[in-house]
């Protein structure tokens, strides 16, 4: 579970650019759906999210983990087990305390962040998006939003399962190529919260003893 965790978020940070020369498709009423959960979160100080988080393979997920996540503007803290995430404005920091090693790397205009809302805003130049309809998730009613990779990246496709009317996500499923799959699931959502000022920011001094690469 643990090197699976740490497989996606790694891969995540090194998505090259790509030159698209297919006809991107955007169904409209899946594109209004995701603009405004996008405006609903940009238009709040900082959010919140608790959640699960599930991976497999074969299309099957096996055990879940907790999780957090903190983001405010474009920067964001993703907490998972023995991993974190944290992206500054400027660069993304891949921690991993059991292996002791720190992964640094700047996102180019394509990088694919694996977090509960990396998608909301990515679709709009790398997937073709469809609407799925109405999904019963955990006994909300969601929309459910499919993207597919305009051109290859390693992911299959996406699952989005969204709570139109209070404009908020619900869960998230990435599905690989090779059938591997990653499950968010949002158990929790807090939002303009008094946050500590170094929330968003790598303190290296905590770090002294571990092997970090830049990429």
């Amino acid at each position: 579970m643990k090197n699976i965790i740490s497989k996606i978020l790694v891969s995540s940070l090194i998505v090259g650019a790509v030159g698209f020369t297919n006809a991107q498709k955007i169904d409209a009423k899946a594109k209004k759906i995701l603009d405004d959960i996008t405006a609903n979160y940009k238009s709040k100080k900082n959010s919140y999210f608790k959640f699960s988080f599930g991976s497999g393979t074969n299309e099957q997920v096996g055990k879940t983990e907790p999780g957090i996540y903190y983001s405010a503007g474009d920067k964001y803290k993703l907490k998972i087990m023995e991993t974190e995430q944290i992206f500054d404005g400027n660069k993304i920091y891949n921690i991993n305390t059991e292996d002791m090693e720190v992964t640094v790397a700047k996102p180019n205009g394509s990088s694919s962040m694996f977090s509960p809302i990396n998608y909301l805003t990515s679709y709009r130049n790398d997937y073709n998006v469809t609407y799925g309809g109405k999904k019963s998730v955990n006994g909300v009613n969601t929309d459910l939003i499919k993207l597919t990779p305009v051109k290859s990246n390693g992911i299959k496709y996406v699952y989005l399962f969204v709570d139109s009317a209070k404009k908020q996500m619900i869960k998230l499923e990435q599905h690989g190529n090779n059938k591997d799959v990653a499950v968010i699931a949002i158990k929790e959502y807090k939002e303009n919260q008094d946050l500590d000022a170094g929330m968003f920011v790598f303190d290296k001094s905590k770090y002294k003893n571990y092997l970090i690469t830049e990429l």
